[in-house]
């Protein structure tokens, strides 16, 4: 009995995600096919289209995986300590000073080794 539900689980599942298919590609022919009409009313077509994709996606083991990771990631975000603005600027100054310097010295190698080869072709 186990198996059995598994292959309707799965079957479902293959269902859930042809009609996802189905909708997107409605939407996406339908936006094509009614290009005559004014955009305000192909664009509420395909956005009425893409949420009722988007509520059958939930619907999947991976629509409800994807939903369980969103909602971990706010609980994480949440965590995060986020820097001052001093600090902020402090390192973006640094950072600026750090390319200025570099770009300073790369130039200066470029100009060194310009100047050796020319000197060397004659």
């Amino acid at each position: 009995m186990n198996d059995k539900t598994e292959v309707v689980s799965t079957t479902a599942e293959v269902a859930k995600w042809l009609l996802v298919a189905v909708l997107v590609l409605v939407s996406v022919f339908g936006n094509y096919y009614f290009e005559e009409q004014p955009v305000l009313y192909r664009f509420t077509g395909v956005l009425l289209v893409a949420i009722a994709a988007a509520f059958i996606f939930t619907r999947t083991l991976q629509g409800q995986s994807f939903l369980n990771l969103l909602k971990e990631s706010r609980v994480e975000i949440k965590k995060v300590v986020w820097p001052t603005k001093q600090e902020t600027m402090q390192t973006t100054v640094f950072v600026v000073l750090i390319v200025l310097f570099m770009s300073a010295v790369l130039w200066g190698f470029d100009t060194l080794l310009g100047f050796a080869i020319s000197s060397l072709l004659g």
